[in-house]
């Protein structure tokens, strides 16, 4: 069957069941959970895409205790000695919006006008090129109360159907595939008890990725940080060179954290560093933030300036006192997928073979694919056609998401044709 003419409709019809399903369950994680899986509503997505795997067909399909799915596709016959091809999407959606009670809107036929959600908030296609070009198209979107959920229950809902269209189509002959569905990237923990032991891929593919067309093989570097103030507590009233407070030592180590390098002023190749929450009161105050850039050394660079803002606090505030850890999140995956070309050579010639005009950028963010590529597993990421990620206005394309699906089938079939490991 040749994989370049497959039919929209059919993916669709199967795919947007999935992931308006997949949408509802609620798996918002917590940044600041011990566990792992972070949060309860992560172990009721798993189990019911653990259970969906089994009744397609799949024999080999694991739980792990930390909730980890990982499900087994046998080679067609005769090419069982080709290298394992991994698909990878997580379970967890971001905690920057409200994740529960999601209600998400069909629209099969988009009119090409602004679009009114709840709350005031608007869909604008005069500010959004791609969401204008969806005009006759179907898109799907929150309704303005909660985040959608496309990321990454859209890359979920692509693999699932994929996996499906090969188990009802055996004459599209494909390798060995590993199909792992992970918990808390958005966390930013990278992985956390992985099961390195269990995984066979000697290739893998993350779909996280937004736009039609956008495929990355490198991310930034990231570390987490948090800054703890302490400080000297008195009646106001006899305040006068005694108190020390906590509260404002934090107000003015957040100003100096560079305007110019905050997210919202950057893109491309940009870094940044990212102020994330910030609490306190007199005796104690903690801020905690994100340190990005596409350079480890670029990174490391802004992990020790925080030390200098520390510092220069204390100098302002006599008697107070900062203290900054910070520690890796992941790190950037261009290197070392650049040591295996052949991975990138068939995501391209996937696309191409599929139709998309696919453009190489750079994530502006991680994925679970940078963790598996530490760890010697080289995992490019696929776009999965959200847009406005982590926020009440996210929505995606469905066209998009059945060109997806039909990479994730295409990329089966080529590496089903052999390959270096």
């Amino acid at each position: 069957m040749d994989t370049t003419a497959l039919d929209d409709a059919v993916l669709a019809g199967a795919l947007v069941p999935r992931f308006l399903d997949y949408v509802r369950v609620h798996t918002t994680s917590d940044p600041h959970g011990d566990l792992t899986p972070s949060t309860p509503g992560q172990w009721d997505l798993a189990r019911a895409l653990a259970e969906e795997l089994r009744a397609l067909g799949l024999r080999e399909v694991t739980l792990t205790e930390h909730c980890y799915v990982i499900g087994r596709l046998p080679a067609s016959p005769g090419r069982e000695q080709c290298p394992v091809t991994g698909f990878l999407a997580h379970l967890d959606t971001s905690p920057d919006a409200p994740g529960q009670n999601v209600r998400p809107v069909l629209v099969e036929s988009y009119d090409g006008r602004p679009v009114t959600l709840s709350g005031g908030l608007t869909l604008d296609p005069g500010a959004d090129p791609y969401l204008a070009a969806q005009r006759g198209r179907s898109i799907i979107h929150s309704d303005g109360t909660t985040l959608l959920g496309a990321d990454d229950k859209a890359g979920i809902a692509e693999i699932m159907t994929a996996v499906e269209f090969l188990l009802r189509h055996p004459e599209i002959g494909h390798g060995p595939l590993e199909i792992i569905f992970t918990p808390d990237e958005e966390t930013g923990r990278g992985l956390p008890e992985l099961p390195r032991e269990l995984i066979r891929s000697a290739a893998c593919y993350t779909l996280d990725g937004g736009a039609l067309g956008e495929l990355e093989i490198e991310c930034f570097n990231a570390y987490s940080a948090e800054a703890r103030f302490q400080g000297k507590v008195i009646h106001p009233g006899a305040a006068r060179g005694i108190l020390v407070n906590a509260a404002l030592m934090a107000a003015h180590f957040a100003a100096l954290l560079p305007r110019s390098e905050s997210p919202e002023a950057t893109d491309g190749y940009y870094g940044y560093y990212c102020l994330t929450t910030i609490q306190g009161n007199h005796e104690e105050a903690s801020a905690e933030l994100i340190v990005r850039d596409f350079s480890r050394p670029g990174a490391e660079r802004r992990v020790r300036a925080l030390d200098a803002f520390a510092r220069a606090v204390e100098a302002q505030f006599p008697g107070g006192k900062v203290t900054v850890t910070s520690k890796p999140q992941y790190f950037n995956m261009r290197e070392k997928i650049g040591a295996r070309p052949e991975v990138l050579d068939k995501l391209e010639s996937a696309a191409r073979n599929t139709g998309v005009n696919f453009e190489i950028k750079p994530i502006r963010g991680g994925t679970d694919g940078a963790r598996l590529t530490e760890l010697g597993i080289p995992t490019p990421n696929i776009f999965t056609g959200g847009r406005n990620f982590h926020s009440r206005i996210e929505w995606v394309s469905v066209p998009a998401m059945t060109a997806a699906c039909r990479l994730v089938i295409e990329l089966a079939r080529l590496w089903g044709e052999g390959g270096s490991v």
